[in-house]
């Protein structure tokens, strides 16, 4: 890794620590940050470890479904080969009290 690089990385690193302490990881702030192509541990830099996870790996390619969630806001993010293929924000409904 080039040293530029590992600037660069250590620059993202620490504005995802700064960002960390200001609210909800779980965002759609966030949320829009996630774009295809992405390595899943700079989604992990600034979401995170995941609240839930699945992987599989198949024939060379490995991949996987990876979940953050915060109160009824939930991002789900889709990986092959710890890359972002796919991305899903949403919001659950809490039922009614009674």
């Amino acid at each position: 890794m080039s040293r530029h690089r590992l600037a660069q990385s250590a620059i993202a690193l620490a504005a995802a620590a700064l960002l960390a302490a200001c609210g909800s990881k779980v965002s759609a702030e966030n949320f829009e940050r996630i774009q295809t192509g992405m390595a899943q541990k700079e989604v992990i830099a600034f979401l995170g470890e995941p609240t839930e996870t699945s992987n599989v790996s198949i024939a060379g390619l490995s991949g996987g479904m990876a979940t953050w969630r915060d109160g009824n806001t939930v991002i789900s993010v889709q990986f092959v080969n710890d890359k972002v293929q796919a991305k899903q924000l949403s919001r659950e409904s809490n039922p009614q009290a009674q």
